[in-house]
């Protein structure tokens, strides 16, 4: 293997996946230019859910995710991605054409984190707990990276945030275009065109289905942790001004970065299944405690809400780890599509109810994503209690 190779494609997750939250961090510009409260930029974060959940499903049903150079799709979606959400800066003049152009970047991204997860597999399957966790680490600071771009560019407009997260979208496409697939697992020419009920199969297998149902709860309290951020740094008393809310946003989510770093290293010892238990724990924790410290010390609420992005997200690459061991290696990418595509699908169930109670429950909210890491901790509980081999 080339010594650079899980650099480089961590690096291109970071750029790529920069398109995710690019509207997010404009939520306020947005709220006012277009006459829009906390649900409707709820509404363009699940347009961006919805069209990655179609994506995924479409590239699992098809077998395109096993059937075609995984690096090739991650190329072309990473530039479609691009020109989708540069169209959303230049031209969208309200909720309905926002809404479009949203959904097509999440079409986009179907094509770059799956395929960017096969990617590594195809790499370094020995390692793939802990090259996942630097990808999912990357996704992270992909999903802060425009509350960044917006602190250091304030000046310039929200447009120029989301066209910064463009051009490094491109720059994505070009690197795992030169980089190309790995050596270890072969596409398969002779695949039938529709793969459903192989798919299916996967559900059979005990511990790909702890490991999905894991992943499941993670997911309910995930995305519309990182929808909510700046409202809850708003409601916590942290920030007065634009550029706070930006910089601490930036430092709620990228501090996921570390957790799956931190993940990573801990998977050696003690496994990857106990890893995503300790996070779901920790996550679950904070959510019952946040509305109760809400109202008190700044710095403890802002711990709070360091500690919660750090465990947030830790424990998914190491879902997504487990299914791959689990899976009949022929079928890796389409199941790893079918599971992001349900897990999505959960996501916007919470993002909805999130962004529209929020107003109305305060910190209270916190508690609405409770039931999600307390429920991954029961379906992920067969790998968890297995004892860590010698």
């Amino acid at each position: 293997m080339r010594p650079h190779t899980v650099p480089v494609i961590v690096i291109a997750q970071l750029f790529g996946t920069s398109l995710w939250f690019s509207a997010n961090s404009a939520a306020d510009d947005l709220m006012r230019a277009w006459g829009i409260g906390a649900a409707q930029i709820g509404q363009l974060t699940n347009a961006v859910q919805f069209g990655f959940i179609f994506g995924t499903l479409l590239f699992s049903l098809s077998g395109l995710a096993d059937r075609f150079a995984a690096s090739r799709i991650f190329a072309v979606c990473a530039c479609l991605g691009a020109a989708s959400n540069a169209a959303f800066a230049l031209f969208a003049e309200g909720l309905a054409s926002g809404i479009a152009l949203r959904a097509l970047v999440g079409l986009s991204l179907a094509g770059v984190y799956p395929l960017g997860m096969k990617l590594v597999v195809s790499w370094v399957p020995e390692r793939a707990g802990a090259a996942l966790a630097q990808l999912v680490g990357m996704l992270t600071l992909g999903a802060a990276l425009p509350h960044g771009i917006r602190l250091l560019g304030g000046d310039f407009g929200w447009q120029a945030t989301i066209l910064v997260s463009s051009l490094l979208a491109l720059l994505a496409a070009a690197m795992i275009h030169l980089l190309g697939d790995g050596p270890h697992l072969k596409r398969r020419h002779d695949a039938p065109p529709l793969r459903l009920g192989r798919v299916l199969m996967a559900f059979s297998i005990p511990e790909f289905r702890a490991s999905a149902f894991g992943y499941f709860g993670h997911q309910w309290e995930l995305y519309a942790f990182w929808t909510l951020v700046p409202i809850l740094v708003l409601q916590g008393g942290l920030a007065g001004s634009p550029g706070s809310v930006a910089g601490l946003s930036f430092a709620i989510v990228g501090i996921g970065a570390l957790g799956c770093f931190a993940g990573g290293t801990l998977s050696h010892r003690i496994g990857s299944a106990r890893v995503a238990a300790l996070a779901l724990a920790v996550s679950a924790l904070c959510c019952l405690l946040y509305p109760w410290v809400v109202g008190g010390a700044p710095v403890l609420v802002l711990a709070v809400l360091l500690l919660w992005g750090f465990s947030v997200v830790a424990d998914s690459p190491h879902f997504s780890a487990l299914s791959a061991r689990a899976c009949p290696p022929e079928i890796v990418g389409s199941a790893l599509a079918f599971q992001n595509a349900i897990g999505f699908a959960i996501t916007m169930v919470s993002i909805a109810w999130g962004t529209r109670l929020v107003g109305d429950w305060g910190a209270s909210i916190a508690w609405l994503l409770l039931p999600g890491p307390l429920l991954g901790l029961v379906g992920l509980s067969p790998l968890w209690r297995k004892p860590v081999p010698a």
